[in-house]
């Protein structure tokens, strides 16, 4: 029995089954590997008395709290345009809600600007920031507030933009609610001033959420990717909730804590609500409507006497998971950013390919000398491979015989093929163990070009101008298929006929998976491809002089 090519075999299969996993959990099929987990522990909802959404969230503006009427007084609502150098949005007067938030920055140099919209409020989708009170007949997302008269956009000697909205008098409580866009940040500073201006004193509850369908966004084909909410504390760290778990209330997060943030994720891009440190917060996730979700933050606040404020500030991320810039803004928050299970392979990678981008300028030659890099630290493991290889062709014909001569009794047939591989000096094993060892570094290389948004709209050469869409020509992935087939015709055949038809047939299988990857992945693995060729090619031959030369 040819060892070596029973594990090849078991590679190919566990490969082909995790990529149709990947498209079933892509398409919203639960995954035949890795089930919702079962916790005890349920999250705490939001405290009574807040306000929630209705089947009338899904238009243009929050609805009311549930079972009131909304103040016959309130004038109508209006969105309130703003722009900044990053930021191209519109608050929403109800509530004073981020109602549309649109990244105008530019991906990379010379490249295209990223124009993706997080905040948004439509038919078809929804996903906001909101604030409120609860504790009380307080102002919350659902009153409608009143715009403080002020420049509405960053003008380009301005540093910071200010738009704040103050809100009825509700509960003998108003409360102001001011936004800070700084130059170049995607970080937003939000500072919500409480006024008691009633008669009696008040304790309210400040709450800080993130509202979001489960609508995918931006997720290559045969990939995934997760969307959801996340919640980091310093005592639990990084914890990612699907919407599947919040469907069947198996929640395993902290209910209270004084350190870390929300967050709700998608590809490439993350929104987050990163509240004061050391300051007590209860933490709720939970489903509000049939389509949408909510994660959030609830403050209690000190009594405010009558005729006193008190001010909170918070900070709202929105912007693109750029590794770098993440870790500067709040502790934990670049685990946006999600390598998985490799993380630790993967993070050291990262940091590599952005040092030898940082020399060159240009994120596929950065990723092609990343691969030329991860070969040379590789070869003398990949040497022993393919000598392994190279040994097992020479001894194919002989191998075919044993197993001619033996079909009809497997166990005569095995011990000679043991007795060939002793004399002739081969491990079947040899070919194999090398190539397993790589592959968790080949892993975390794809989990890595696949999670960086710097990749996207970065553009490489000719026909490539992004690398995180695939080649609009298909000239990579043909490549990719070239190269597999000549890697195919390398190895040693199969003795088997159908083994041998299968051999040939994969780098067809493969290529058609290859057409709808990013262009920066299918990049990866043609050059990887090249250059194992290249490595094998001079192994083989420099061990057919040397046994000419003897």
């Amino acid at each position: 029995m040819d060892i070596k090519r029973t594990i090849l075999w078991a590679i190919f299969f566990v490969s082909a089954v995790m990529l149709f996993d990947n498209w079933q959990r892509d398409h919203g099929r639960p995954s035949m590997f890795f089930p919702n987990p079962t916790h005890t522990q349920t999250a705490t909802g939001p405290a009574s008395g807040t306000p929630g959404l209705d089947a009338a969230a899904t238009t243009s503006a929050p609805a009311p709290v549930a079972g009131t009427a909304p103040a016959q007084s309130q004038p109508q609502a209006q969105l309130i345009h703003f722009s900044t150098d990053v930021y191209d949005g519109e608050i929403d007067t109800r509530g004073g809600t981020l109602e549309k938030l649109v990244l105008t920055k530019n991906a990379n140099a010379g490249g295209a600007p990223f124009n993706v919209t997080l905040f948004d409020h439509t038919a078809n989708h929804t996903y906001l920031a909101r604030t409120g009170l609860i504790g009380g007949d307080f102002p919350n997302h659902n009153d409608v507030f009143t715009p403080v008269p002020g420049p509405l956009a960053l003008s380009p000697d301005q540093k910071t933009l200010t738009v704040s909205l103050e809100s009825p008098v509700k509960g003998g409580v108003k409360l102001v609610k001011t936004y800070t866009f700084t130059r170049d940040s995607y970080v937003i500073g939000v500072d919500t001033k409480i006024e008691n201006v009633g008669n009696v004193k008040v304790k309210p509850s400040l709450y800080m959420e993130i509202v979001r369908d489960s609508q995918a966004v931006e997720t290559p084909r045969f990939s995934h990717t997760f969307l959801g909410p996340a919640v980091y504390t310093n005592e639990h760290h990084f914890q990612k909730i699907t919407f599947s778990d919040i469907d069947k209330n198996k929640l395993d997060i902290p209910s209270s804590a004084n350190s870390g943030w929300i967050a709700m994720i998608q590809h490439y891009f993350a929104t987050a609500w990163i509240p004061q440190q050391d300051a007590a917060r209860e933490i709720y996730v939970e489903k509000i409507d049939p389509t949408l979700y909510r994660i959030g933050v609830r403050q209690p606040l000190a009594t405010i006497d009558p005729g006193q404020s008190t001010n909170v500030s918070a900070r709202l991320f929105a912007g693109p998971e750029e590794e770098r810039a993440l870790e500067g803004v709040a502790p934990g928050l670049e685990l946006v950013k999600d390598y998985g299970y490799v993380t630790i392979i993967a993070k050291p990678l990262f940091w590599l390919l952005e040092k030898i981008h940082g020399f060159v300028g240009n994120w596929g030659w950065a990723i092609v000398l990343l691969t030329v890099l991860i070969k040379a630290v590789f070869f003398p493991l990949s040497a022993a491979s393919y000598k392994s290889m190279a040994r097992m062709k020479e001894i194919t014909p002989r191998m075919q015989a044993l197993r001619e001569r033996f079909k009809s009794d497997p166990q005569k047939m095995n011990a000679a093929l043991m007795e060939l591989y002793k004399t002739e000096k081969v491990n079947p094993f040899g070919g194999c163990l090398p190539i397993v060892i790589q592959i968790p570094v080949f892993i975390s290389l794809y989990w890595v070009l696949l999670s960086s948004v710097e990749m996207r709209g970065a553009p490489w050469i000719l026909w490539i101008h992004d690398l995180s869409q695939a080649d609009p020509f298909y000239i990579l992935p043909v490549l990719m298929a070239v190269s597999m087939f000549l890697q195919t015709r390398l190895n040693p055949t199969p003795p088997d006929p159908v083994q041998a038809k299968m051999m040939m047939f994969m780098p067809i299988a493969f290529s058609v998976m290859f057409f709808f990857f990013p262009a920066g992945l299918v990049l990866y693995y043609v050059v990887n491809n090249v250059l194992s060729i290249t490595q094998q090619y001079y192994i083989t031959r420099v061990m057919g002089a040397k046994k000419k030369a003897a």
